[in-house]
């Protein structure tokens, strides 16, 4: 049974391939990056980087050469050029669409979501980051807006992320989805004065279903738990790992 890498347990069409990278891949970061870092900018050698990219594109035999983002934390979201998928640039956004074959498209991590979305007929996939702030503000709808399909016929995966019972925060991240959307009340539970467990699966559940999708599965994997993956609240000077989605 493969360990190195996880694929989501969805009903997404044959043709539509999807995979989670962990620390166990094969790399060459150096401690505390060990092994298979993908983040560029994250403190790691660029050389062990460019290494583990290389690396990971001959381990899965993926089809190109993934299209990484220069994520914010924000709601853009990229649309690749056929004509300019060379990959020596890296677009500032947090999510990206395509509906272009053998097209791979990717989301760094290390607790934050990494949303995948697929059509049901296959013939679109997209890749979302939603950390607090991105998740908030909209980063899942913006994806769905940006697909053809209708959110009705989109399939969404959430990964692996901090869990609700590692994930404490203060006033500032419950004032801001509460005052949002009173709805998220229901993601919190107390923790001590002033404070918060956070359940940031079940939000982006919720925003999915408000927005129409009705087909949302989930890792359930805690990434401050789970060694296994990189985990920016268990070390804050860490690696991160991807989630990848093309259509074959």
């Amino acid at each position: 049974m493969n360990t190195a890498w996880l694929a989501p347990q969805w009903q997404a069409r044959t043709g539509v391939r999807a995979c989670i990278t962990t620390r166990q891949m094969p790399g060459v970061s150096e401690p505390p990056f060990e092994h298979c870092n993908l983040g560029s900018r994250c403190g790691d050698a660029p050389t062990a980087v460019a290494h583990n990219r290389a690396l990971l594109a001959t381990t899965l035999k993926l089809p190109s050469a993934p299209v990484w983002l220069h994520q914010v934390h924000g709601t853009a979201v990229h649309l690749p050029d056929p004509m300019n998928l060379s990959g020596d640039t890296e677009p500032q956004a947090d999510a990206a669409v395509t509906r272009l074959p053998r097209v791979v498209l990717a989301i760094l991590t290390a607790d934050c979501l990494p949303v995948l979305f697929c059509s049901r007929d296959g013939s679109e996939v997209a890749a979302a980051h939603a950390g607090w702030r991105g998740l908030n503000a909209g980063v899942l709808e913006a994806t769905l807006a940006h697909m053809q399909a209708a959110p009705v016929d989109v399939l969404a995966w959430i990964g692996p992320a901090i869990g609700a019972g590692s994930y404490e925060v203060g006033k500032d991240v419950h004032d801001a989805f509460v005052d949002s959307d009173p709805k998220t009340v229901c993601a919190f539970s107390p923790s001590r004065p002033g404070h918060w467990h956070c359940d940031l699966s079940a939000i982006a559940h919720q925003r999915l279903r408000t927005a129409g999708v009705a087909s949302i599965s989930s890792a359930n994997v805690d990434t401050r738990s789970d060694a296994r993956f990189y985990s920016y609240r268990r070390a804050a000077l860490t690696g991160r790992f991807a989630s990848l989605i093309w259509r074959e």
